[in-house]
């Protein structure tokens, strides 16, 4: 999770921030929960001035997630006020542009939707981040307009998904995700974090995947350990690729995509 900050008190509008009134933000806010926030960001969303908001809780349990307190809510300390975040939000319409929601994994809430609305009715942009679980969420967001950007996890090849994410998943439903946000996600972009036991074939496997369907942008993001520490301890000492080595990787599949890399 990323580090919780201050608000920043820069920046001016010369229009009226919107408003939603505070039964309505309750109502919304009561089906979805928060556990972090970052207040402002230049890097969650490319282009973007933005807040990033956490959400609680996952159904996934990599062993090398780096935000285990989202993923277990008996580590997570404090939960934030939706309400409050909604009321922040509506003061720094004109500096913020953007709001990413992330996890843990935002698609298990029911009030995902609902809250896009509610940002979107305040003007702002928004992305999604996802591991792809619940392609069904995510097709009714696109539908309705509530996200403007999607960025999805790919854990690994489909066949290893089970070994790397911990939980017997559908990859059938990863695929489905895929395939809709490629055709109808007005921006997207495919991630995959190189964990330790993911090999160069992995990612070629991995890259392969999204080519065939027709991914524009794909990210490999080398392996680090948080102060915060991983989901599974004994993750800690085990080793990854090098980011020499996952450079190697992508400069084999970069002409694949019309944009990515090597991030972080």
């Amino acid at each position: 999770m990323g580090s919780k900050r201050s608000m920043p008190t820069g920046g001016s509008t010369s229009r009226q921030p919107p408003r939603v009134e505070k039964p309505a933000a309750d109502a919304v806010c009561s089906g979805i929960g928060i556990g972090g926030a970052q207040w402002t960001t230049l890097i969650d969303y490319p282009g973007v001035v933005a807040a990033t908001l956490f959400t609680i809780g996952c159904n996934l349990r990599c062993p090398f997630c780096h935000n285990p307190e989202l993923v277990d809510p008996e580590r997570l300390t404090t939960a934030f006020d939706l309400p409050s975040i909604v009321e922040r939000l509506q003061e720094r319409v004109g500096f913020l542009d953007g709001v990413v929601i992330t996890g843990g994994e935002p698609t298990i809430h029911p009030g995902l939707a609902a809250f896009a609305a509610l940002l979107k009715d305040l003007g702002y942009l928004v992305k999604l981040d996802t591991n792809g679980t619940c392609p069904d969420v995510v097709r009714l967001l696109l539908q309705k307009g509530q996200v403007d950007y999607i960025a999805m996890d790919v854990k690994a090849p489909l066949e290893r998904y089970a070994e790397i994410t911990g939980i017997d998943v559908d990859v059938g439903a990863i695929e489905r995700s895929i395939a809709r946000i490629v055709k109808t996600a007005p921006e997207h972009e495919f991630r995959t974090t190189v964990a330790p036991t993911l090999d160069r074939e992995d990612l070629l496997r991995i890259a392969e995947l999204l080519r065939d369907a027709g991914a524009r942008r794909y990210f490999l993001q080398p392996f680090r350990v948080p102060e915060t520490g991983l989901l599974d301890a004994t993750w800690t000492e085990r080793t990854a690729l090098s980011v020499e080595e996952i450079e190697s990787a992508w400069s084999e599949v970069r002409t694949w995509f019309g944009g990515g890399g090597v991030r972080g």
